[in-house]
């Protein structure tokens, strides 16, 4: 192992934690907040990687893909949370989950109507499609320091937004006292679209950022809402701390595991090993690390309820 290995894959960690929190802070506010188990979460990160894709092609500009993706997503969520979701809020978990999870086939079928099953090109800017030597020796992919740079950005704004700000005092009362929020006169209603809209706008970043670097096709929500869940079981329901600290974690654990299980098991057990084994140990990493934290805390290491 060399230092530019841990380097680039302390990088990779950090990136994919970056977005992972972006669709667990979202999450993280519907669950605490409203109380809702949101299967359909992951299909807005799906919807907003088609808008952007779809956009940016019309387009020819990825920036206004961007810009466009987030906003329709946005858009969507709220009416998705006006139309459909506002009526499962006071049904017991197993109705939310059956609607949601409805929802999520629904968008599905959608998309692959309107755009084919066949995977979308997302290609990121010209600019920013080589590399940027950070050290002598080590350069790594432009784009990637964006997805990071963003990340940071977005979850600094975040922060901002949820402890510096009116509306966030009113979102920190909604997920730690929805009854106490209510009769200090808090808009309940207005505060839940709001939140979702939120949460549908930071999943089409998300979108937006792992597009290029993962495949924009049906389906591709379902997987990383595991990841997402995960998440914010680990950090503590309904809190964005939480959502952060979980999604670093996981994004490190994950991409050390796949980088350095491989040529381990090869020394260790032999070619075949390294190849069918050390993929399931990563992801089992990922479950070992969550029971872990709930064996030690299970509100999660940083419970909105204190």
């Amino acid at each position: 192992m060399t230092g530019i290995l841990v380097l680039e894959q302390s990088l990779n960690g950090l990136q994919f934690g970056l977005m992972l929190f972006l669709l667990a802070a979202g999450l993280t506010l519907v669950f605490g907040i409203m109380d809702m188990i949101n299967l359909a979460h992951g299909s807005l990160y799906m919807v907003g990687a088609y808008l952007i894709a779809a956009a940016t092609g019309a387009s020819g500009s990825f920036w206004l893909g961007l810009l466009a993706g987030i906003v329709g997503t946005a858009v969507f969520g709220m009416l998705l949370e006006l139309t459909v979701l506002r009526r499962l809020y006071r049904r017991d978990h197993l109705s939310q989950v059956l609607g949601t999870f409805a929802i999520l086939l629904m968008c599905n079928e959608a998309v692959r109507w309107i755009w084919g099953s066949q995977p979308l090109t997302l290609n990121p800017p010209a600019a920013l499609a080589g590399p940027v030597e950070l050290l002598p020796g080590f350069s790594y992919p432009a784009f990637r320091l964006l997805v990071i740079g963003v990340g940071l950005a977005v979850a600094l704004a975040l922060w901002a937004l949820v402890t510096r700000t009116r509306v966030g005092m009113q979102v920190r009362a909604g997920a730690s006292d929805r009854e106490m929020a209510l009769a200090m006169g808090v808009d309940v209603r207005r505060l839940f679209t709001a939140v979702f809209g939120v949460g549908a706008a930071l999943c089409a970043v998300a979108g937006g950022m792992l597009g290029p670097l993962l495949a924009v096709q049906v389906g591709m929500g379902e997987n990383i809402l595991i990841l997402a869940f995960v998440v914010i079981v680990i950090g503590g329901i309904g809190s964005v701390r939480g959502a952060f600290i979980g999604a670093l974690l996981i994004g490190v654990v994950d991409t050390a595991a796949r980088a350095l299980l491989p040529p381990l098991l090869q020394q260790l057990a032999g070619p075949a090993a390294a190849s069918d084994v050390a993929p399931a140990l990563a992801s089992i990493l990922i479950y070992l690390l969550m029971a872990s934290v709930l064996f030690w805390k299970p509100q999660g290491l940083f419970p909105a309820h204190g």
